[in-house]
């Protein structure tokens, strides 16, 4: 089946929502089967120094799931991606304390991250979720869509 951004956005999701790390190896392997690569990684810290400790564990974690290579490209657009989302939330987030987890996927082309958030002080917490989107050339992909590769 031909996956679009929409269902790669839907997979990052729902893979940062996993509770437990055994739902998490199961959901990823329910996508992988359907050709939707996953990963997810927890983080937590103020938000002066969560910027750059969330933007360098989504890059790891979806490197070491094998979602991106080592190219300039695949690592630029996964590190955009938790960047624009993290803008989206900043408002938020500034002086208080952050938990949460990043959701990677990624088929064919399209890369999305989503960050999942509790943010607050002691007990008072918030809630918040923020998405992102790249389409980065996939060679296997478009050798494929041609007829070149098998």
């Amino acid at each position: 089946m031909e996956y679009g951004s929409k269902d790669v956005c839907k997979a990052a999701i729902r893979i940062a929502l996993t509770d437990t790390r055994a739902e998490e190896a199961e959901l990823k392997d329910a996508y992988s089967r359907e050709g939707i690569k996953c990963a997810a990684v927890d983080f937590g810290s103020d938000f002066a120094s969560a910027v750059p400790k969330i933007l360098e564990r989504a890059v790891v974690a979806a490197k070491r799931e094998n979602i991106i290579g080592a190219s300039h490209a695949d690592e630029g657009a996964v590190a955009g991606a938790a960047h624009e989302a993290l803008q989206q939330i900043v408002d938020k987030c500034v002086g208080l304390n952050l938990g949460g987890k990043i959701g990677i996927a990624r088929c064919n082309s399209h890369i999305s991250v989503c960050i999942f958030l509790e943010i607050g002080l002691l007990n008072l917490n918030d809630v918040t979720i923020a998405m992102r989107h790249r389409a980065v050339k996939n060679k296997k992909y478009e050798y494929r869509r041609m007829g070149i590769w098998r």
